[in-house]
């Protein structure tokens, strides 16, 4: 072969090699499109049986995907709510709605029933810490293919929570009661609910009521305890199940002697908003720090 041939033949071999690797870039190109697209949309039939899941959902941009919610889950106010229960699921009536994917706070039977029809399910449970918050929220934005979302829902709810922190006025050493139910039921600075009341400096007057082995987080009160205590502030999260307010509270058999009371120091919550750690953690904070602006500007 003269050298002109093996010039052109090496020249042919040349081009074929670089069409070659131009075929296979666009090969594996176009299969991480297809992956990313598919992670995207892996999930679109949800079913969410936790209504901090529903809010969480909806806040990073999976709303348009959920197709049933429990009974509980009417926030946002276009969640589909259903009859379903979240405290006692009912497999058959989940899978009703067809989902590919479940999301509620504990797993267990129910759980590995569904996954045994083929139903992947996500399953998070009640938080200790802020970072718990943010972790599961980046959890749902991995499993719906929104993670750049959740992590800018992520941001700005630490964004804003230390911005309301650090702008309340110091209340360091002040005590407060959280009541959860009008039969004293309350929570200690071990809870999630704790934590939030601890990032101001407020001092939980339930916390020795609740210790040892047996300690719950979640501790029954009398009044006994309460008016021995003397709260400086008393934080009611029982206003829409059971109708408590400050004139309930300060009608109670002598808490009309209690310094909350007659300092006018009772701050009535939302229970949802307060009972959830998702997005309107935001606001369970805002609350907080609002109630105590306006005492700081009374006292």
């Amino acid at each position: 072969m003269s050298d002109a041939m093996c010039h052109a033949a090496a020249k042919r071999d040349s081009v074929v090699r670089k069409l070659v690797r131009a075929v296979a870039v666009v090969l594996m190109l176009a299969s991480a499109c297809g992956t990313s697209d598919e992670t995207a949309h892996a999930h679109r039939r949800i079913v969410s049986l936790s209504p901090t899941g529903t809010e969480i959902l909806f806040a990073i941009g999976a709303g348009d995907r959920v197709v049933a919610v429990d009974e509980y889950s009417y926030y946002p106010d276009d969640a589909p709510v259903t009859d379903l229960s979240g405290w006692n699921p009912n497999v058959e009536a989940i899978a009703s709605f067809d989902p590919d994917l479940v999301v509620m706070e504990a797993g267990g039977g129910v759980a590995d029933n569904l996954e045994s029809l083929g139903i992947e399910v996500l399953v998070h449970q009640a938080p200790t810490t802020f970072d718990d918050v943010y972790a599961q929220i980046a959890q749902f934005g991995e499993a719906l293919g929104l993670i750049g979302e959740a992590d800018r829902l992520a941001a700005q709810m630490r964004s804003r929570i230390a911005e309301l922190v650090a702008t309340a006025p110091d209340v360091t050493g002040l005590s407060y009661y959280h009541e959860l139910d009008d039969t004293l039921y309350t929570v200690t600075s071990g809870t999630f609910i704790g934590h939030v009341y601890s990032l101001f400096g407020l001092a939980n007057v339930a916390d020795p009521a609740d210790s040892g082995g047996t300690a719950s987080g979640y501790p029954q009160l009398s009044d006994e305890f309460l008016l021995d205590a003397d709260p400086d502030i008393i934080f009611l999260a029982d206003t829409l199940c059971c109708a408590q307010d400050a004139d309930t509270v300060a009608a109670r058999p002598g808490w009309d002697q209690l310094t909350a009371v007659q300092s006018g120091r009772i701050v009535e919550l939302n229970d949802d908003v307060v009972s959830r750690w998702g997005p309107r953690l935001v606001d369970f904070v805002e609350a907080i720090a609002e109630s105590l602006v306006t005492m700081s500007a009374d006292s």
